[in-house]
């Protein structure tokens, strides 16, 4: 194992330990404390590795797993999962440190909260570095369990549980229509390695899973990352507690999709298909999470649906960006519209800063007012001075304002619409015109709702004496963390080309490799003179302005959608008829009596595996190699079809299970008709015993009751009983003429030599099957234990009812 597996399995091997830490240490320490160690661990051990993969290194590991599927886990550390992988662990410790101080040692259960957080961050670091598809799909699968467990951390509450269920049914779905979309991805390159794939994938581009492999990819990576119309998960998630939710939808969780994106991009970029389905779900969840922030009267939910239009705005920059591996570009023209893919990194990374720093802020509000409702809100600016500046910060960076990290990649967001509207591939000469408009409306709603956060709960009449606490700024462990990342917006603002230098242009190789010198002399700068994308920024601030200071006026208009037809009631919805469906299915078949159980079960057999053989031309009949059947045969046949017979019309148990006895002998005759002496033995020793002990059993039981009743002929029943015979006998001989493949009975013929048996069959058993017949011995002893307990507990019952009477 290597230090970067190490790495990736120590938050799950601190998640074992941490309830007994909880347990021992938590009256006098916070869990906390120690889990810190291991976020701030992994962070200073990527961060090593900075000036190396800025030089164009990479570093890969393999740990075999599943060698014979091609399956094992290599990570493969370069720009893009440094940077993931810094976010996860950096903002993972500032979210950690903030907890210590927001959640209570003594009235919460602190070993879940971190027990799952580390699941999480374990999970979201296994993801980035992960090379092998099917173990990318592993970690992405743990995400969704260990997110959910966070949702809902707080289940006693009917919307945490509600939130989580949402969250893991939207999310887990896209994950198996993505784990499709891998696997159809490894059939077209015959590898399971992203980096094997991206270095093939000429070979692969006109194959005919090419395009339903992408659409199911995308599926996974637009339920995660909240993309339209899968976003309705995300405000729902934040009745999770405010460290989970700034960890798991500001920086984490939901940059997983975007992830995915990335990393695909030089596979799937420059067809038109990628490239649209990205850019028009992106603006569309730009436009959308944008409209709907500025409705919302609870902060979480403002920032949620915040999170959602600016997770569009940084999926929109990956398709613009996609279309600069189009085939026919010149280089120039190509690192023309490359720029949106480093654009999309630099937002990525200042997302995580400005974003996570509001969520921590609204937890504070929280903390020290009780409220997060906006009409309840006002006038906390004198009384919450810090929280005020790191709000503005924040919220003044979200809407790409200077002196703030946003402002400069939502300049360079605008430079990526303007370029997109002049392709001329795609059909872009006709609505390319539309990319710049939307994208410049939904910033005004980004503009006005970022204005709603700051103003509205900050200024204007003091409401504090209506609240039922007594308000004051947050204590300074509370204050630490988010300051840590409202310092990053602003010194992102002023150092952008450091950041460049060692984060972004290696993250931007790792995506686009051959157009890595299109960025090489790139520099970062907040002034670009009097161009389109200032005069749009302009525009922006004016017309935000004007719709603020006017909300009143025109807040109607959200009155004239039907909320009968919202998203998350077409959810609900879904769900309840799903339900009532699936309790007409149930009260369908759920009868209770064995018999209609048994008319699905052979249906079914007589359905699938009879219309298989007809469908595939399954049926084939040589009898040519067959021994011929003689007297003896015959005879043992006819006495095996009398004791069936008897078995069926005797009105004694003991006769019936004579009966059966006499079936099972009469089968041993036939393996010494086949020259199987061993078989014919077991058979036997199986037979006699079960009889014997069935005897035992039986004779204590009442005499059966003699019943005169007609039986009605059924039609059904009758044609499923001929009809799997029909099958079943179908099948056998189909079987014994069909040899697709040669018999493994010559190799259990040398038995004695590779097992040291004399007996073939106790060699099966005991050497060739020793793993399977011991499961089955352990399912008999389990039973055994089974049956033992509940006589003891009847017994004990029983004594119990006796001294009551």
């Amino acid at each position: 194992m290597t230090w970067f597996h190490f790495m990736i399995l120590l938050p799950f091997m601190f998640a074992l330990i941490v309830p007994f830490i909880y347990k021992r240490l938590t009256p006098r320490i916070h869990t906390g404390w120690f889990v810190l160690f291991v976020p701030l661990t992994i962070f200073l051990f990527l961060l090593m590795y900075i000036p190396k993969i800025a030089r164009g290194e990479v570093y890969t590991s393999t740990v075999k797993w599943i060698p014979a599927y091609n399956i094992n886990f290599t990570t493969y550390l370069d720009g893009l999962s440094l940077v993931f992988g810094l976010l996860i662990a950096g903002i993972g410790a500032l979210v950690i440190l903030y907890s210590i101080f927001y959640l209570s040692k003594h009235r919460e259960a602190l070993h879940n909260f971190y027990v799952y957080l580390l699941l999480f961050m374990g999970a979201m670091l296994g993801l980035v570095v992960s090379d092998n598809y099917f173990v990318l799909y592993v970690f992405w699968e743990i995400t969704s369990v260990s997110s959910f467990l966070l949702i809902a951390y707080w289940y006693e509450r009917d919307r945490s549980r509600y939130g989580a269920q949402k969250a893991m049914l939207i999310t887990v779905f896209g994950g198996l229509a993505m784990l499709a979309g891998l696997i159809m991805l490894s059939i077209m390159a015959d590898t399971t390695s992203i980096r094997e794939t991206i270095a093939n994938v000429h070979l692969i581009q006109n194959h005919g899973l090419f395009i339903p492999a992408m659409i199911l990819l995308l599926l996974g990576a637009f339920t995660k990352s909240a993309q339209f119309p899968f976003s309705i998960w995300l405000p729902d998630a934040m009745e999770a507690p405010t460290p989970i939710s700034a960890y798991l939808h500001s920086a984490t969780m939901v940059k997983a999709g975007i992830y995915l994106v990335a990393r695909l991009t030089p596979i799937f970029g420059g067809t038109a298909e990628w490239f649209w389905f990205v850019v028009g779900i992106g603006l569309f969840t730009l436009l959308y999470g944008s409209f709907n922030a500025v409705k919302q009267t609870d902060l979480k939910a403002l920032l949620a649906y915040s999170t959602i239009s600016q997770l569009g705005l940084i999926m929109s920059l990956l398709g613009i960006g996609s279309a600069a591996l189009y085939k026919d570009l010149g280089v120039e023209e190509a690192g023309l519209y490359a720029t949106a893919i480093f654009a999309a990194i630099f937002h990525l990374v200042n997302h995580s800063t400005f974003k996570g720093s509001l969520f921590m802020v609204v937890g504070i509000i929280d903390h020290e007012t009780g409220t997060r409702d906006l009409r309840r809100l006002g006038g906390l600016i004198h009384l919450m001075p810090v929280s005020f500046t790191l709000t503005v910060i924040g919220g003044f960076s979200m809407a790409g304002l200077p002196p703030f990290n946003g402002f400069l990649s939502k300049e360079m967001f605008f430079t990526a619409v303007v370029n997109a509207s002049h392709m001329e591939m795609f059909n872009l000469q006709h609505i390319g015109m539309f990319l710049p408009i939307i994208a410049w409306i939904a910033s005004i709603f980004t503009f006005v709702y970022c204005m709603i956060l700051v103003f509205k709960t900050f200024r204007g009449k003091n409401k504090a004496p209506k609240l039922d606490k007594e308000i004051h700024e947050a204590p300074i462990g509370l204050l630490i963390s988010p300051i840590i990342l409202g310092a990053l917006v602003i010194l992102f603002f002023f150092i952008p080309n450091v950041v460049s230098k060692y984060l972004l242009k290696p993250a931007f190789a790792s995506v686009l490799p051959s157009l890595a010198h299109t960025v090489e002399s790139k520099k970062i700068s907040a002034f670009h003179g009097f161009n389109t994308e200032l005069w749009m920024t302009i525009g922006v601030v004016v017309v935000g302005i004007i719709l603020y200071l006017l909300l009143r006026k025109w807040y109607k208009i959200y009155r004239l959608y039907p909320q009968t037809i919202t998203l998350s009631n077409l959810y609900n919805l879904s769900l309840e008829y799903t339900e009532k469906l699936a309790k007409l299915i149930t009260d369908f078949y759920m009868t209770g009596f064995l018999r209609d159980y048994l008319v699905y079960i052979f249906g079914f057999i007589i359905v699938i595996i009879g219309g298989s053989l007809v469908l595939f031309n399954g049926v084939t009949f040589d009898m040519s190699q067959d021994s011929p059947i003689s007297f003896f045969d015959i005879g043992i046949v006819i006495a095996m079809i009398i004791s069936s017979v008897t078995v069926l019309f005797s009105k004694s148990r003991i006769t019936s299970i004579v009966a059966v006895g006499a079936l099972g002998f009469l089968v041993s005759f036939f393996f010494v008709l086949f020259r199987a002496p061993d078989l014919a033995l077991t058979q036997l020793v199986v037979e006699t015993v079960t009889t014997v002990l069935f005897l035992l059993c039986f004779y204590h039981l009442p005499q059966l009751k003699k019943e005169m009743s007609k039986i009605r002929f059924k039609a059904v029943n009758a044609i499923i009983s001929v009809g799997v015979g029909a099958v079943v006998t179908i099948v056998a001989l189909s079987a014994n003429g069909t040899h697709l493949f040669d018999s493994i009975s010559s190799y259990y013929e040398d038995s004695y030599k590779l097992a040291g048996a004399k007996n073939i069959v106790n060699a099966i058993l005991v050497d060739f099957r020793g793993i399977d017949t011991m499961l089955e011995i352990l399912v008999l002893t389990v039973a055994g234990l089974g049956v033992y307990t509940l006589i003891k507990v009847r017994l004990v019952g029983g004594d119990k009812n006796e001294e009551t009477k």
